[in-house]
């Protein structure tokens, strides 16, 4: 909710609150008027009842004036006094006040007595507020303010009578007034006690509203602060790059995942620890430069995690400070080299093998030309000479010398040309066993087994059937001159989820050591006496133009596996032709 919207709360509130406590204040002082009112009626209509019981007994003057007395005796009475019409006291509860003017006939007149009675505030002479009741004298109904009748009707005087009594029409009023002190002072009290009422709702009532807007607002910053928990949770543990923290008193506070996955230390076992303890010392040694203020940017370092292996990190590290410069803790932010530099690595052996597929091509060339006239005089001699003679055997092996080469600048042309593939959709379980067809007997003359599995929903895939061919059977010869006392040729074919074919090429042969696993596609790498060294570094250019890629394992002893991996795109450099 805004907060204009509670202000307008608060005054309204206030508003209603201040009609209540006004309407309160009015309907005191009309109750107080209102029995103020009825006790002067009261009094006046027993006074007049008194009148008539001693007119009816003859009273005289005196008896009246101790009636009046009397009755004036009452709490808060002030005065009972009765008036001609010009105002003169006829009667008073103070003897003194007889003959005296209580009004002028000018007030006189404006009050408009009648026979019924009538009330106002006036002021006494002093300063002192009176509530004073009147009306006509009517002692008697049916007989006039002059004469009366006693009980026998015989005319009797009126109780006032002489020169003052007959002024006028005759006609007498009767008038009463009241002490309103008391009422002012219970007013009063109920006027505080109005206002302290009041003060307190409206206090309860703001209380409330600002309760309410208190309580929306911790609600809303509640939900907010939540909001931005989980929103900064999910940036930090979705980050490709490590994150670590640690709080003011130095200790691990927070680990995303990729950290994890980096440096293979779960965060539930180094969390609250100091990065002494959970982190390598080569990290450590950063924090004398983070104490400085000076922030850490792409720092490379090798780091140990818990003895493992080193891993190449590029390491950035900073203060935490908040917006009053108070220190929070320490933010690491790493991501791994390892798969950088092996692609730097793959970029530099892209750049040797075009180098020196150029270099060859140049040379192979220059080679093949006269390797034909070396191979005809070779025959020509060999043709010169007797039959078993030295010379003969001579001319023999220097043709067949002459083939090899010929083979090893052929491999190598085959290095060198570009990758145009003549890509087309295919089976490729129907091209693994053609290609397996064409080893076969090769294989099974040196008791190899060969067996082929293969998964039903493999897909059909754009693929260079005469280059993959050429790449399946570099990889199965290996296999094959691998297993010199027999053993198996196990091929695999299956889907890998994502539209692509993986192909696992597996043997049980001598297998390859550690120290030549990673030159195996190197130009020229050979552990065989008879290798050009070529077919490895020719099957991975094969796979690459795929854009697939080919990883080796291998166990001294036990064996190797090729594993293949052709995704579902489109190779480089390739146009499609017919549908196989």
């Amino acid at each position: 909710m805004p907060p204009w919207l509670y202000l307008g709360s608060v005054i309204i509130l206030a508003g209603i609150v201040a009609v209540m406590a006004v309407r309160n204040t009015h309907r005191e002082k009309g109750l107080a008027a209102q029995t103020l009112f009825e006790k002067g009626t009261a009094f006046i209509r027993a006074f007049e009842s008194g009148a008539r019981t001693g007119m009816g007994m003859h009273w005289e003057g005196e008896q009246y004036q101790v009636l009046l007395e009397e009755m004036a005796k009452q709490p808060d009475i002030l005065y009972l006094a009765v008036t001609n019409e010009a105002g003169v006291i006829l009667a008073d509860s103070d003897k003194g006040q007889i003959g005296s003017r209580l009004h002028s006939p000018e007030e006189m007149r404006e009050l408009e007595i009648g026979a019924k009675e009538k009330w106002r505030m006036t002021t006494l002479p002093g300063g002192r507020k009176a509530f004073e009741v009147y009306r006509y004298f009517e002692p008697l109904a049916g007989c006039d303010a002059l004469d009366s009748c006693d009980a026998n009707g015989q005319p009797v005087s009126c109780p006032w009578s002489g020169p003052s009594a007959s002024q006028g029409t005759g006609k007498q009023a009767v008038f009463t007034a009241f002490d309103v002190a008391s009422f002012d002072a219970a007013l009063a009290e109920d006027m505080r006690n109005t206002v302290i009422l009041s003060a307190i709702l409206l206090l309860l009532g703001v209380g409330g509203v600002m309760t309410l807007f208190w309580a929306q607002s911790y609600r809303f910053s509640k939900r907010q602060l939540q909001d931005t928990r989980v929103f900064s949770s999910e940036i930090i543990n979705n980050l490709p790059v490590g994150l670590i923290t640690t709080d003011s008193d130095g200790r691990l506070a927070v680990v995303n995942g990729a950290a994890e996955r980096i440096s293979g230390v779960k965060a539930a076992d180094i969390v609250g620890k100091s990065p002494e303890e959970a982190l390598p010392a080569a990290w450590c040694g950063l924090k004398d430069v983070i104490g400085k203020g000076e922030p850490v940017l792409e720092h490379d370092m090798e780091c140990s995690f818990n003895g493992g292996k080193n891993i190449p990190l590029s390491l950035s590290a900073s203060k935490i400070l908040n917006e009053e410069g108070r220190y929070l803790g320490n933010l690491f932010i790493f991501r791994d080299l390892g798969e950088v530099r092996r692609l730097q690595e793959e970029v530099r052996r892209k750049e040797k093998l075009a180098a020196l597929g150029s270099l060859a091509a140049g040379v192979a060339h220059e080679i093949r030309n006269p390797l034909s006239s070396i191979k005809g005089f070779a025959k020509y001699f060999e043709g010169q000479c007797a039959e078993g003679s030295h010379g003969r055997e001579l001319a023999a092996v220097m043709a067949q010398e002459v083939d090899r080469l010929n083979r090893v600048i052929t491999e190598l042309l085959d290095f060198a040309r570009s990758s145009d593939l003549k890509a087309r959709p295919m089976d490729v379980g129907g091209l693994i066993e053609h290609s397996l067809r064409l080893v076969r007997q090769d294989a099974e003359g040196k008791k190899i087994t060969v067996a082929f599995d293969r998964d039903a929903s493999l897909p059909v895939i754009a693929i260079d059937p005469d280059r993959l061919t050429q790449a399946l059977l570099n990889l199965y010869l290996n296999a094959i001159q691998a297993m010199e006392g027999g053993g198996t040729l196990a091929v695999r074919a299956s889907s890998d989820g994502r539209g692509g074919v993986r192909i696992e090429v597996e043997d049980s042969g001598k297998g390859i050591t550690p120290e030549s696993l990673s030159s195996i596609f190197n130009p020229y790498f050979t552990t065989k006496s008879s290798g050009t060294g070529l077919g490895l570094a020719i099957v991975q250019k094969i796979i690459e133009a795929h854009r697939g890629e080919v990883k080796v394992k291998s166990t001294p002893g036990r064996g190797t596996t090729f594993n293949i991996l052709l995704p579902v795109g489109r190779p480089e450099g390739a146009f499609h032709g017919r549908k196989a």
